[in-house]
């Protein structure tokens, strides 16, 4: 038992991977500006969001952890997954917006990121593995779904506003192409785009493996489909702004779910 991780396990041929929606700072991370400002660009209500997905049968995997301790969807190695962007690292030394996170001389260094890694990292990763094998043995395809969310707009990241849904598939790399085309079918009367700012993180890259049925897809959703971005910081969760987003993600994973019934 690990109380930071959360793995609510399914039968259905689907994942659903929340690594970034905890705010968690355990007290053993040191030097923090703020705790308000660390827990600032956590994907806000993302477990609530999809907490429907245990009803399709879904397995749920979800960290309470913050990103600022350690983000989960980052190369271990430390290498940018978008070189010559704008981005954050392993263990995240500013914002989004770029302001620093640690009061200075106090950001973590290579001992305290191998120690975060081995604390939290690898269990996470361990349990995605451990739920994919399980899956495998009973479906011939798997779905690993990794739900994510940010601000509509961050200009140190992208410009203008993102739209709704941000389809990631690694450039087509980890999943098959007729599964990015089906969820961005159920998206086409709002905005989105498949493999734009957001082509997936170290998670979609790292797991996806069409050719042996391991099909990884991101999903990046701009928070102002189900919480008002313009209040007060973190947003408070929205259930009646948040439900009609919600029936659109209860379709997007059933179409999931279909896509990977029907590979024999």
């Amino acid at each position: 038992m690990i109380d930071w991780l959360t793995i609510t396990p399914g039968d259905a041929p689907l994942i659903v991977s929340i690594p970034h929606a905890g705010t968690l700072i355990p007290d053993d991370v040191a030097g923090l500006r703020s705790l308000d400002l660390a827990r600032r660009d956590a994907d806000h209500h993302v477990d609530r969001l999809y907490a429907f997905a245990v009803d399709l049968g879904a397995t749920i995997v979800r960290s309470a952890v913050s990103r600022t301790v350690i983000d989960l969807n980052r190369d271990p190695s430390g290498q940018s997954l978008y070189p010559g962007q704008a981005t954050t690292g392993l263990c995240p030394v500013t914002t989004f917006d770029g302001d620093p996170l640690y009061i200075v001389g106090a950001e973590p260094d290579a001992v305290e990121i191998e120690r975060r890694r081995t604390a939290y990292f690898d269990p996470y990763h361990a349990a995605l593995r451990e739920e994919i094998a399980r899956l495998r043995t009973l479906h011939p395809a798997v779905v690993l779904y990794d739900a994510h969310s940010i601000r509509s707009q961050v200009p140190r990241l992208f410009a203008g506003a993102l739209p709704q849904f941000n389809i990631g598939s690694y450039d087509g790399a980890s999943c098959a192409a007729s599964l990015t085309d089906a969820i961005a079918a159920a998206c086409a009367d709002e905005t989105h785009v498949v493999n734009g700012r957001f082509k997936g993180g170290w998670i979609t890259r790292r797991y996806g493996d069409p050719a042996s049925g391991l099909h990884a897809v991101q999903m990046e959703l701009a928070i102002r489909g189900y919480a008002d971005e313009a209040g007060p910081w973190p947003p408070p969760w929205d259930g009646d702004r948040a439900a009609p987003l919600q029936a659109r993600l209860r379709t997007i994973l059933g179409t999931c779910l279909e896509f990977a019934k029907e590979q024999q």
